[in-house]
């Protein structure tokens, strides 16, 4: 490639990740070295990514929802609540993954425009502008300069935007991930999340969306299906099986709306996610029960309008009044339990607690897991 064609591409390059940059984060978040960034090479490459622990952000693209950026979209979205509601991280995508975040969840619909895709959670636009493709060659950029890595993009189509999940957006989403580009990049296994090694610098999809009007010849399919229809809301304990044939299932915790009774306080109310959170552990941890299986445990929590009130960062975090987050109390169950595999655990601002992403990826390689 000559000088003028390397130019073009790193120009073209730019500005895709310019307009990517409230999604993805800046170029110095993409440059930021992390004591995990590479965590995947101390894994061998027969190493399945179901007896693997993976950390993962919930609701991922909110980090960059500020209350002045809520205000400057008010006019995309109109009055909506607190910034506060909505937000669930502070370090952006490209941070996250030199963190050593390796599981996305994405919240998808279509932007303003109504001819690109965008992110939300539930009616908050996190960028008018910014388009999927944009955030996925991102995702490819970084994957080229850390190519041990593999990282699961939990994709969900988010209601309540005011848009529809139509057959012009589902067919839109379909071509993004099968466009030429696309399958150099996306794992185009279906149905199996597979070995380490056949998905480094690979992005592996976990579809929690339905392509139920797609044109039957639009009929390719990749990575895991995690029906909609099956996820349980609010589930404790969801058992989703994604491939009948070679009864592959998964097993979900998404506790994610505390159940307020008259005498809850926010202690109690962290206290009662935190052991939904541990008894759904228990068992990934347990080798005589499912230890061929996917499992998936969300640490956070949605914001509870009873008096007193709790944001995501509350329940997460703690506050300044000596009140200990989940990610703060989860972090010596974890340390206890080092070794054993965990699955995919989601959480809302990690940071806050700066040993709990190696606590969880912290697995030695055993026999079995």
């Amino acid at each position: 490639m000559d000088q003028r064609s390397n130019a073009l591409r790193e120009s073209a390059l730019e500005e895709i990740i310019r307009r990517g940059e409230p999604i993805l984060g800046t170029t110095a978040d993409y440059h930021e070295s992390g004591k995990y960034s590479r965590w995947m090479a101390n894994f061998p490459d027969k190493t399945q990514l179901v007896h693997m622990n993976l950390p993962g952000t919930h609701d991922t693209c909110t980090w960059n929802y500020t209350p002045e950026v809520q205000e400057s979209l008010e006019r995309y979205t109109g009055p909506i609540p607190d910034s506060r509601i909505y937000r669930c991280q502070r370090r952006s995508i490209f941070a996250m993954l030199n963190d050593g975040i390796r599981v996305l969840d994405l919240r998808y619909a279509w932007n303003p425009d109504l001819e690109t895709i965008g992110f939300y959670h539930s009616k908050a636009l996190l960028s008018p502008t910014t388009r999927m493709e944009d955030v996925f060659f991102g995702l490819y950029h970084w994957l080229d300069d850390h190519p041990t890595e593999t990282i699961l993009v939990s994709l969900n189509y988010e209601p309540g935007t005011g848009t529809s999940n139509d057959a012009k957006l589902q067919e839109k989403l379909y071509h993004i991930l099968t466009s030429k580009l696309a399958k150099k990049y996306w794992s185009q296994t279906r149905g199996k999340l597979g070995i380490l090694g056949e998905n480094r610098r690979r992005l592996i999809l976990l579809q929690r969306f339905n392509f139920n009007l797609l044109p039957a010849h639009l009929s390719e399919r990749i990575g895991i299906h995690l029906d909609p229809e099956h996820w349980t809301v609010n589930g404790k304990a969801t058992e989703l099986t994604y491939n009948a044939v070679e009864c592959h299932v998964a097993y979900i915790q998404d506790y994610y709306r505390i159940d307020p009774s008259p005498d809850s306080n926010p202690a109690s109310c962290i206290e009662d996610k935190l052991q939904v959170i541990k008894n759904h552990l228990e068992r990934a941890i347990d080798p005589s029960l499912q230890p061929d299986q996917l499992f998936i445990s969300f640490a956070s929590a949605s914001f509870r309008i009873e008096e007193p009130d709790l944001t995501p960062e509350t329940y997460a975090a703690g506050n300044d009044d000596s009140l200990k987050g989940i990610n703060g109390e989860l972090l010596p169950w974890l340390t206890k339990h080092s070794g054993k595999r965990f699955g995919i655990i989601l959480l809302d601002f990690y940071e806050a607690v700066p040993e709990l992403v190696g606590a969880i990826i912290s697995q030695q390689v055993r026999s079995k897991f």
